[in-house]
């Protein structure tokens, strides 16, 4: 029984991942001066791997990183506000928390935070800073560090 429902999250994982990486797709062919259609594959990694990082960063306030925690935890759990199983509008409910929390996020940690911690390429964090509403310094600057 339990490896019925490990299943069923990584079927869940796997589709929420299609459907933003076809949701990105598009807006990289329809906006190319803002992001890549490769950076805009691998935003979701990348993604990750930047809230575990804020999350992480004890230079980031407290409440910033409770609430990245918060949401790291909402998008594992297999429950959901919106069942994930409605098609388009399952996924919404996370691609709309993932913005606000990470608007804020970034909004009290600042952009500095934001570029210190990004693992992506600088398309990718061109168009983070837009979801987050956030300008930052130049990606390519001298204090960029992708560690």
């Amino acid at each position: 029984m339990a490896w019925e429902a490990v299943l069923q999250v990584a079927i869940i994982a796997l589709g929420a991942y299609l459907l933003l990486l076809g949701g990105l797709a598009i807006y990289a062919r329809r906006h190319p001066e803002v992001v890549s259609l490769r950076d805009a594959l691998r935003l979701g990694p990348d993604l990750l791997r930047l809230i575990r990082r804020l999350a992480t960063d004890r230079a980031v306030p407290l409440r910033a990183r409770l609430m990245l925690a918060a949401l790291a935890v909402y998008l594992i759990l297999p429950i959901d506000l919106v069942p994930d199983f409605l098609p388009v509008i399952g996924y919404a409910d996370d691609v709309v928390l993932l913005a606000v929390v990470l608007r804020v996020a970034v909004r009290s940690a600042g952009a500095d935070a934001l570029v210190r911690h990004w693992p992506g390429s600088a398309g990718g964090l061109r168009a983070v800073h837009a979801l987050a509403g956030v300008r930052g310094p130049d990606p390519d600057g001298p204090d960029r560090n992708t560690a």
